[in-house]
C-alpha cells in the first residue's frame, strides 16, 4: 500500500511539473540535432504517455522521466509491434528528482517512514523518430537530446544508437508500456 501511495504521488507531480524551461508545443522549426538532425516536435506535450520510470546513477543522475508517444508509436505500442512503424516519435522528458517535505508530512500520519519524491527542474528532453531508411544505420531511428531547448553536442548524439543498442529485440526502445 505504501508503495502504491509514493507511485500515485510521483504520478500526480509529473502531470502538473512545470514545464517553463523549454516550449510546451515544442520547436519544430528549432535546432536541429547534430549527426540525426532531429527537431523537438510541435505539440509533443499533447502526446499520450506510455510509461513512467526513474533513472539512478549513483553520484550521476537522479530523474523521474516520462515517455510520450505520438498516435503511430502508441498503436505500434499498444498492439505491440515491432518494429515500429515508419513514424513513431517518442520523448521522453527527464527531470531532477527531488524529495518533497509536504508530502512527506502529508503521509507520514497514516503512512509512517514514507518518502515522497517529486520532479525538480527539467534536465532534458531526448526524442527518437522511425525512419528505416533514412536512419538504416542506426537500427532506423534517429535520435535528438536537448537541454532547454537546444540540441546538445555532437559527441553527446554518438552515445544515443550505441546506449540503446542492449534493447535491440524492442527495436531499440527501452520504454515498456504501462496501459
Amino acid at each position: 500500500m505504501q508503495r502504491i501511495a509514493v507511485a500515485l504521488v510521483a504520478i500526480a507531480a509529473l502531470a502538473g511539473a512545470d514545464t517553463s524551461t523549454s516550449p510546451a508545443s515544442g520547436q519544430a522549426d528549432g535546432e536541429a540535432a547534430p549527426i540525426y538532425g532531429v527537431k523537438i516536435p510541435a505539440g509533443y506535450r499533447d502526446w499520450k504517455l506510455i510509461a513512467v520510470n526513474q533513472l539512478l546513477i549513483p553520484g550521476m543522475a537522479d530523474q523521474l522521466r516520462a515517455q510520450l508517444g505520438n498516435d503511430i508509436a502508441l498503436k505500434a505500442i499498444e498492439e505491440g509491434k515491432i518494429p515500429f512503424p515508419d513514424g513513431a516519435i517518442i520523448v521522453a522528458i527527464h527531470w531532477t528528482r527531488v524529495p518533497s517535505a509536504s508530502n512527506n508530512s502529508a503521509l507520514a500520519g497514516p503512512f509512517p517512514g514514507a518518502q515522497s519524491f517529486v520532479v525538480g527542474s527539467r534536465a532534458n528532453i531526448q526524442l527518437m523518430v522511425k525512419d528505416s531508411k533514412k536512419y538504416a544505420a542506426s537500427g532506423g531511428w534517429g535520435f535528438g537530446d536537448f537541454t532547454d531547448g537546444k540540441p546538445a553536442s555532437a559527441a553527446m548524439h554518438e552515445t544515443c544508437f550505441p546506449c540503446h543498442a542492449p534493447a535491440k529485440d524492442r527495436d531499440y526502445v527501452f520504454a515498456h508500456y504501462a496501459p
